[in-house]
């Protein structure tokens, strides 16, 4: 335990008396596939009853028009949090015709890439921009890795912390600059510590046989005798390595988080500098746009790490001018499988333990990485995704090789601490239950999801598919079963008519084509 943590936990408890750890924003983006009732990819358009992918606040697709995404609004409450949640659930049910929400993040059964529809957002520049930029990854990693799904955190502290931790340090420089480096620190310790929450939280062990089809080298072993299931035995997280968002071009894309010039500064370079590999995707020529641009990178987002600064955007701003105009607003955390277990993909203890892992890494000491401890936290993220649970795993360090259990459990009863510290802003006692939940899963990796997924699948002799099917239609007969409130339904239908609206009026004001609108898009990069 570092004494700056325990200096800065009592400082901050001590001047708010816990209002400051009451008032942490979050937000929750979830990812679900529609399915058909017998497990397959939908096919069928965004339902009507959505309102528009484009302009709704708080339901829009990803990359294929199946993939649906789920927003919640920034909230200090766990519970409201998932509540809203759950409603957003409860309300895409009732719009449904027959269809349902898969379960899991690895995907059911698919027909290659081709059976996976790109999605689409009207006939505006910018719902163009966006299937385009899809078509160009399809074509750039394959169809079938952007249908699997995830969950994305957003975290970020109240003004009050920053104002007060800004004035302890001495005011050094701008306020901007000073959150802006600290959220840089927790970048650089979440990049430390991330094996923890796969290790923690990994729910894609196995995945179904029909994704892997023509594919020989995906180094998985057969689930089953019919080979209708490939795992890892020690597996976690396929989602996280080779299989689901990772990229042999980027591998090579060394991003520093020292400082916002430096990321900015890369990631632009990235996007700006032509890629030879995508040199023969076409971009435009004869109006033909496979993708936006030949760069590295299309645009910023292309870019797959676990947690990402971010900065709401303006209309039309690129999200690397953003934070260049006023630095880092908060931190999405992207590492996050969707539970089989959970209604909703999570529940309230794991949101209670990422505020806890995410305030630890906020506030321990933070040294600046260079490229030789990038490659560390590579090498421990892959073999904690590959074999997390092997008895003895050792990870590495800048000073020789550590065993993963020891090293969990020191981290663990290092974040007791905050977690303490937030019990008692909440005055309760579930932060450190939650906690001490994730030490029982070091010691016994039995209570892992990804070793109980495979249990279930042995136990009950299904493969990967069955078993998640089998929760995707229990938590289908949950949501249809939770009716909403009439005037929180009334809410929802008229976020659904204002977005159609909305869509409409941005299709109805385009008066520049659309070779213009991306020209105009791709100078703020050439600005910057």
């Amino acid at each position: 335990m570092s004494a700056k943590l325990q200096e800065q936990l009592s400082a901050m408890a001590q001047y708010s008396s816990g209002e400051i750890f009451r008032s942490i924003n979050r937000g929750i983006e979830k990812e679900g596939l529609r399915i058909t009732p017998d497990g397959k990819l939908a096919q069928t358009p965004h339902p009507a009853g959505l309102g528009s992918a484009l302009t709704h606040s708080l339901i829009t697709t990803d990359y294929s028009e199946a993939l649906l995404e789920f927003i919640t609004p920034v909230s200090t409450g766990v519970e409201e949090s998932l509540d809203i949640l759950q409603n957003i659930h409860s309300f895409v049910y009732q719009q449904l015709d027959g269809e349902m929400l898969w379960a899991a993040s690895m995907p059911c059964i698919v027909s290659g890439d081709e059976g996976i529809p790109v999605a689409r957002y009207g006939s505006s520049n910018v719902a163009r921009m966006k299937t385009v930029y899809r078509y160009g990854l399809g074509h750039r990693y394959g169809r079938l890795m952007q249908a699997i799904a995830g969950i994305h955190y957003n975290f970020s502290m109240p003004p009050a912390f920053w104002d007060r931790a800004w004035r302890d340090a001495g005011q050094p420089g701008d306020l901007t600059d000073y959150i802006s480096e600290r959220y840089l620190g927790l970048i650089r310790n979440f990049h430390r510590h991330s094996w923890l929450l796969i290790y923690l939280f990994g729910a894609s062990p196995a995945v179904c046989a029909s994704f892997l089809r023509g594919r020989d080298n995906h180094g998985l072993q057969p689930f089953d005798p019919q080979g209708r299931s490939l795992f890892m035995p020690h597996g976690t997280s396929l989602r996280m390595g080779d299989l689901g968002y990772n990229s042999n071009a980027q591998k090579n894309l060394q991003v520093c988080y020292n400082s916002l010039h430096n990321y900015i500064e890369t990631l632009r370079s990235a996007i700006m500098q032509p890629h030879q590999d995508y040199r023969d995707i076409p971009c435009g020529k004869g109006g033909d746009y496979q993708q936006l641009s030949d760069g590295l990178l299309q645009i910023e987002n292309e870019f797959y790490s676990p947690i990402r600064p971010k900065r709401v955007t303006r209309s039309g701003e690129t999200p690397l001018n953003a934070l260049h105009r006023a630095g880092i607003e908060y931190v999405e955390v992207r590492c996050i499988d969707v539970s089989p277990f959970h209604p909703a993909g999570l529940d309230a203890g794991q949101i209670r333990f990422l505020d806890t892992f995410l305030l630890y890494c906020l506030l321990q000491e933070s040294p600046a990485c260079d490229d030789d401890e990038q490659a560390i936290q590579r090498a421990n993220l892959e073999a904690v995704v590959n074999r997390g649970r092997q008895p003895g795993l050792m990870l590495k360090t800048s000073s020789g090789e550590r065993g993963m259990a020891q090293w969990a459990g020191e981290l663990l009863s290092d974040m007791e601490l905050v977690a303490r510290e937030l019990d008692r802003a909440h005055d309760g006692t579930d932060y450190v239950t939650d906690l001490q939940a994730q030490q029982d899963k070091v010691r016994d990796p039995e209570l892992t999801p990804s070793a109980r997924i495979l249990r279930e699948m042995r136990e009950q002799d299904l493969p990967f598919f069955r078993l998640a099917m089998g929760y995707s239609e229990r938590w289908a007969e949950h949501y249809r079963a939770r009716q909403l409130p009439k005037a929180e339904m009334a809410d929802f239908e008229e976020e659904s008519s204002r977005s159609l609206r909305a869509q409409r009026e941005i299709e109805s004001s385009d008066d520049i084509s659309f070779e213009r609108y991306l020209d105009n898009f791709f100078s703020q990069y050439r600005a910057l």
